[in-house]
């Protein structure tokens, strides 16, 4: 698969913060103190939800799920950025680059999916309860979470090859904490103008169908919930979809800081920050986000504490 570029380069280095030493110490114990919390939260949620029996719907079924892609999410960009802030040593081989990118890609893809098969459990919720129990069985909830990953981490193989098969003949050192796409597309010396062709192509049509799809389903909620009566059926209603509706908006206005403009005018340095946020927001915020007003959840975490 990689032939071309593995003739040109065994491996990478990651930049990382080294322009910033003095702040290597500081940036560890933040990242290790962000990264205790992702695991810490998202395990708390994955092991309630799997131990109570009656939290065994669609609803916290996709949330233990989400919880997975978190955890992995960030295991796969954080630990080795640890290593290199602690030890200096940023060296990454050719095939562990390609699969930390690979990965990175898959699971945010599977993710975006994912948040969109949410939307729907919530529109069927809303929109149609009488029918709930239906569209909502435990195997089309199996069949969509199935569908997310699988879309997610089949889609990503074209990114792979497209990008395995460049020549990286030029500097080595990858001006990024990880292996990100469009830091090796700057570090590439072959033409890349195909495979940023192929990016926005597929990132409009592939991309864009989980956000219209999650938008489409919000307008009928917002829609049904206005026909409510009373303003507590109302607030009620909306309580069921805020914390999806608060996620969405925080992964989705990241997503689009980082990717909607042309690998030219990118700003590396500043996408680095970008970056964090988009590793790093998410994944924290998301056990607040889902658990923090659920009694259901309350009460079956304070019954496990017992």
């Amino acid at each position: 698969m990689a032939s071309e570029s593995q003739e040109n380069v065994s491996g990478f280095n990651i930049q990382g913060f080294s322009d910033t030493p003095e702040l290597h110490i500081s940036l560890f114990v933040l990242f290790l103190v962000i990264y205790l919390i992702i695991l810490l939260g998202n395990l708390i949620i994955f092991l309630v939800i799997s131990c109570n029996p009656h939290l065994h719907t669609p609803m916290y079924i996709f949330l233990l799920n989400l919880s997975l892609i978190d955890i992995s999410f960030s295991s796969n960009i954080l630990p080795n950025l640890l290593h290199i802030l602690l030890t200096q040593q940023n060296n990454i081989s050719f095939l562990g680059c390609m699969i930390q990118m690979y990965v990175f890609v898959a699971l945010a893809a599977s993710e975006y999916f994912l948040l969109t098969a949410m939307a729907y459990d919530r529109y069927v919720a809303i929109c149609d309860p009488l029918h709930y129990i239906a569209r909502m069985s435990r195997k089309h909830c199996a069949g969509l979470i199935t569908a997310a990953f699988t879309g997610g981490f089949v889609h990503s193989v074209a990114y792979l090859v497209l990008i395995s098969k460049l020549s990286y003949c030029a500097s080595h050192l990858i001006n990024h904490f990880f292996c990100d796409m469009a830091a090796l597309l700057k570090l590439s010396c072959s033409s890349t103008f195909s495979v940023e062709l192929f990016i926005y192509i597929e990132g409009t049509l592939l991309g864009f169908s989980p956000f219209l799809l999650t938008l489409t389903s919000y307008i009928f909620i917002i829609s049904a919930i206005l026909k409510i009566q009373s303003s507590e059926g109302r607030q009620k209603a909306f309580s069921t979809c805020a914390s999806h509706l608060t996620c969405v908006i925080t992964l989705y206005g990241t997503l689009f800081c980082l990717y909607l403009r042309p690998t030219k005018n990118y700003s590396l340095q500043r996408d680095k920050y970008f970056s964090l946020l988009y590793i790093a927001l998410g994944p924290v915020l998301n056990p607040l986000i889902y658990t923090l007003k659920n009694r259901d959840f309350q009460s079956s975490f304070n019954k496990m504490r017992l």
